[in-house]
């Protein structure tokens, strides 16, 4: 069964028929918006709302975090997880076509709303996994923008961050890359008084989730491993500050911040926060004992097969 909306096609062969995952009535208020305001009045709209959900998935600045890749109109996007389209919509302007995958009927029918003018963009509806096996087609770029923690949920096996790398590396194009955006779970804003972002809770990520069993993120160590244990592929860090939610710089490893340059260290507009220190400062710090790596709030990793010698 299929379905349009605009020029967005909908497939729901895969949908289980209800939505198993939901934020509850605000989704309504995000479909009316989605239905009746267009992108140039969004920012206006957010300023007016003044509420977090509306910001989350309506901000221009979500695009940041992909909209520098060089995607060419010759080639093919996957984007996992896709959620209401905040990215849908760029990587639509810079692809060829755009394959969404999304468990929530409502987030589907909201991002196709407000892509509805884009004419490359399907979305699949339903889990991943019975997605992901019925795809015939290879792409240059799969994302994975705030998913990956969640692949435990996906992937019902006994390392599901492995062979969540591995399900997607089969639908890579030759010289295709995978993109993951997280959050660092050593991430500098957790020590300073910002609670786990999936979770609420302060430290739990420090702590390496105790009480927490459905998500999970990682050091920059633990993922670099998890993706060498998955396959031969090289590894390409970057660093967006302040986070993969509202990215205003991404760093890499050839451009890495200098002192005095982090001090928009705004998080955590969902929930209440303490600060038990200046980050500012305690960036700067890091920054001279050249460990700001381990600490950046969040990681972008662009993730490819080596090349066979």
């Amino acid at each position: 069964m299929q379905e349009k909306i605009g020029n967005v096609t909908l497939d729901y062969e895969y949908y289980p028929g209800e939505d198993l995952y939901s934020d509850g009535p605000v989704e309504e208020e995000l479909l009316e918006i989605a239905k009746n305001y267009q992108e140039k009045e969004l920012n206006q709209l957010i300023y007016e709302r003044n509420s977090w959900p509306v910001l989350y998935h309506f901000s221009h600045i979500r695009q940041n975090i992909l909209e520098w890749l060089p995607i060419t109109k010759e080639q093919k996007v996957l984007e996992i997880g896709s959620g209401c389209g905040p990215i849908t919509g760029v990587l639509a302007r810079k692809a060829k076509s755009v394959t969404c995958i999304d468990l929530s009927k409502m987030r589907s029918t909201i991002n196709a709303y407000r892509n509805r003018e884009c004419d490359n963009v399907k979305i699949m509806v339903g889990n991943f996994q019975d997605v992901e096996s019925s795809l015939t087609e290879k792409y240059d770029y799969i994302t994975l923008v705030g998913v990956f923690e969640y692949s435990q949920g996906y992937i019902g096996t006994a390392q599901p961050y492995v062979e969540m790398l591995r399900r997607i590396a089969r639908h890579l194009a030759p010289g295709g890359r995978i993109v993951i955006a997280i959050e660092n779970r050593l991430g500098l804003k957790y020590w300073a008084g910002c609670t786990e972002d999936h979770v609420g809770k302060y430290f739990e990520g420090l702590e390496n989730y105790p009480d927490t069993r459905s998500v999970r993120t990682f050091s920059r160590k633990e993922l670099s491993d998890i993706i060498d244990r998955a396959g031969e592929f090289k590894t390409t860090f970057y660093y967006p500050y302040p986070d993969y939610k509202f990215p205003m710089t991404i760093y890499s490893d050839k451009r890495l911040p200098k002192k005095g340059e982090l001090r928009d260290n705004f998080c955590n507009f969902d929930r209440n926060r303490i600060q038990l220190f200046n980050e500012g400062k305690v960036y700067d710090s890091l920054t001279d004992a050249g460990l700001f790596q381990e600490f950046s709030n969040s990681f972008l990793v662009i993730v490819e097969r080596k090349e066979k010698k």
